[in-house]
């Protein structure tokens, strides 16, 4: 049997009477890079600790992959046989219990009355994130919630966030057991009332204590981040594309640290991002992106400089970086290096959307 919790409802329409106070995009991400991947990768993305990529998708697969996209296991269908549910959303992984994929689970399809959602019930799942195979699922009650459509567990591992219609929810990670996998169902320990922001949840991530989601349901695609003690909300980005917001996560990968998700889904458009693949856009922070220098070798007639930008605590080489010292000029390579003519003066290296590092070559 699923325990019985207290749902505690915090009184926070003071505060989310008026989001649009906060809702000016103060830009806070810069956009690096757009990665292509396989199109089957669509529906969500998460990481591990240990290296590792998740993605999830169209609808009922599953994919491992190294940071750099190279593919190391997939399942085709993750949902056993007898189960209503034939949807994954935008999943999470979770360190505990030696480490699991939770798969956000709801019944769907196109057309069906009730806006597609033929059986009324969400459930967390549970897949092996070495073997990709499906473990169990536990059932969320109907009262609560009528499909997960994302999941998210908090940084300190208690907690799985999702969201119920305007209003976000929070269920033990604990209460998602074998023992709960039968037909008993769980509830929310947290609803945080009108905290979805006007774009909706397509995927979520935390960037410390913030709730950061990605969704377009209000036009622009956009990024909220929301404190979970008051349910404010602030816009962190927003971003004019053609295509459909999916996923979002939170790693040191293909050159950025925050990354969204875009499928080639745009009706009457051509998609931003081209057809035929999915679409990893990766930022940093507005507050990282400022192009270091430093000087690494020196020859009578020559210097070498390199070129990092420096984000989750690390140095990361710079390729396609402009530098000029005097009238020479160089790009520096993967390594993030180029060689220049020795000259007075102080070295410039530049490349959009950064802001240009500069360094004093006596």
């Amino acid at each position: 049997m699923a325990r019985a919790r207290l749902l505690l409802i915090p009184i926070v329409a003071g505060v989310l009477a008026a989001p649009s106070a906060q809702g000016a995009d103060a830009g806070r991400w810069v956009r690096m890079a757009a990665t292509p991947t396989k199109s089957e990768y669509y529906q969500g993305m998460a990481s591990d600790r240990a290296g590792h990529l998740f993605f999830d998708g169209f609808t009922v697969g599953g994919y491992r992959t190294d940071l750099a996209l190279a593919e190391q296991a997939r399942s085709e269908n993750l949902i056993p046989l007898g189960e209503p549910f034939n949807h994954i959303g935008d999943w999470t992984f979770d360190p505990g219990s030696g480490g699991r994929l939770i798969l956000p689970l709801e019944c769907y399809q196109v057309g069906a009355p009730n806006g597609g959602n033929t059986c009324g019930q969400g459930a967390f799942g549970v897949a092996d994130p070495v073997t990709m195979t499906w473990q169990y699922r536990v059932l969320l009650d109907q009262a609560d919630i009528a499909k997960a459509m994302w999941a998210e567990v908090s940084p300190d591992g208690t907690l799985i966030w999702t969201s119920s219609g305007a209003d976000l929810l929070a269920y033990a990670t604990a209460d998602v057991n074998p023992a709960n996998a039968g037909t008993a169902t769980i509830h929310p320990v947290r609803r945080l009332a009108r905290a979805v922001p006007p774009s909706g949840i397509t995927g979520a991530v935390f960037d410390g204590a913030r709730l950061l989601v990605a969704g377009q349901a209000a036009g622009p695609f956009q990024i909220w981040s929301i404190d979970l003690a008051s349910g404010a909300r602030r816009l962190e980005t927003q971003q004019v594309w053609a295509g459909e917001s999916e996923g979002l996560d939170r790693v040191d990968a293909l050159g950025g640290e925050l990354h969204w998700q875009v499928q080639p889904l745009a009706i009457g458009q051509r998609p931003t991002f081209g057809t035929g693949h999915g679409e990893v856009v990766s930022f940093v922070r507005r507050a990282d992106a400022r192009i270091r220098l430093r000087l690494t070798r020196r020859t009578k007639t020559r210097v070498t400089v390199a070129a990092t930008l420096r984000f989750l605590g690390r140095d990361h080489p710079l390729a396609g970086a402009r530098v000029t010292l005097g009238r020479s000029r160089a790009t520096t390579d993967r390594r993030g290096q180029a060689v220049l003519r020795r000259a007075r003066g102080p070295a410039v290296a530049r490349k959009l959307p950064l802001r240009a590092g500069r360094l004093a070559v006596s």
